[in-house]
């Protein structure tokens, strides 16, 4: 029996692994998009929506919230953040006029918001067999400041029930 237990830690460890670097290359892909190198926890919470366990959004979907609606909730969050320091957004260049951002060759780098999350995450690595979706959603509802509190704050979305919510799927409560 002890056998099957190291067995199945190993591939737990395994597993929750291959969810990080999907994670990251998902948070990554999302940055990108939104004209930024490096991911942060807004676009970790994006990434976390598009993994196959799908418990990320289910988080959502039991709080009565569409999470296709995120993204566009970040989105005006970047474009409040540019009209309070005097930008027009009607003078910027279209994603279509710009060359796109690609990734940087090298090690994942993330910006500093991208990189607290990791942290928290690896903290709780523990409690994560394996790593879900639902985690990640645990992680950055936990967060009262930055892009994604912001974010979820004008969908309407109480950060402690969506955290509640997602860590009883990932049966963390």
């Amino acid at each position: 029996m002890k056998g099957l237990s190291m067995f199945e830690g190993l591939k737990s460890k395994l597993q929750s692994a291959g969810t990080i670097g999907r994670l990251c290359r998902t948070a990554e892909a999302c940055a990108l998009e939104d004209g930024q190198l490096e991911p942060g926890a807004e676009h970790f919470l994006l990434a976390a929506l598009d993994l196959p366990d799908g418990t990320a959004r289910k988080a959502f979907e039991e709080l009565g919230v569409d999470p296709r609606a995120l993204r566009p909730a970040i989105a005006d969050q970047y474009n409040d953040a540019l009209r309070a320091i005097g930008i027009e957004l009607e003078r910027m260049p279209k994603p279509s006029e710009t060359a796109p951002l690609r990734p940087r060759n090298g090690p994942f780098v993330a910006a500093p918001s991208g990189q607290e999350f990791m942290q928290k995450l690896a903290a709780q690595r523990g409690a994560h067999r394996p790593l879900l979706g639902a985690h990640v959603v645990a992680v950055v509802a936990s967060e009262p400041q930055g892009v994604a509190a912001r974010a979820l704050r004008n969908m309407g979305v109480d950060r402690d029930a969506l955290k509640a919510r997602a860590e009883a799927i990932a049966g963390c409560s």
